[in-house]
């Protein structure tokens, strides 16, 4: 049993950094590059995928936090891991709680226009860019994560 939840903690470790890197600096410039002439489309399939992606780092990060407060009890206090995993979780539930439904808004606010054709559009580009510092950031502590497991810190 205990393989089993240090592999699925391995995995839950590569899904979300993984995952990350791919949708936002993969997926999303890909479908802006491509769909230059419909940057509304491009800016909706984005949206979508960093929702789900936002779904699998809470998930993910949960379960990292759950098996070092089981497998190393109050030790996992003391954990640079730990530490990292909880900010990265922290930081995805800001953005997908907090900074998501305030663009959300502005987007339903410039209805019928697009939201950059609009009269939010400074609010909505300010948002964004506080949006993707949020994301650089996770992604940052991400690579961390991954190089303090790689040394074997967990």
């Amino acid at each position: 049993m205990d393989r089993v939840a240090s592999g699925l903690y391995s995995l839950a470790i590569a899904a979300w950094v993984g995952g990350s890197w791919a949708i936002g600096y993969l997926a999303a410039p890909t479908l802006f590059a491509q769909l230059p002439e419909n940057r509304s489309l491009a800016g909706q399939l984005a949206g979508e995928m960093f929702t789900w992606m936002a779904w699998v780092g809470i998930v993910c990060g949960a379960y990292v936090l759950l098996y070092l407060m089981f497998r190393r009890g109050l030790r996992a206090f003391t954990s640079a891991v730990f530490w990292l995993a909880l900010v990265m979780l922290l930081l995805t539930l800001a953005g997908h709680f907090g900074i998501q439904p305030i663009l959300a808004e502005l987007k339903a606010q410039a209805l019928p226009r697009d939201v950059m054709q609009s009269i939010v559009r400074d609010r909505f580009a300010a948002w964004h860019g506080v949006s993707s510092i949020l994301y650089l950031v996770v992604s940052a502590l991400g690579a961390a994560l991954v190089l303090l497991q790689e040394r074997g810190k967990a």
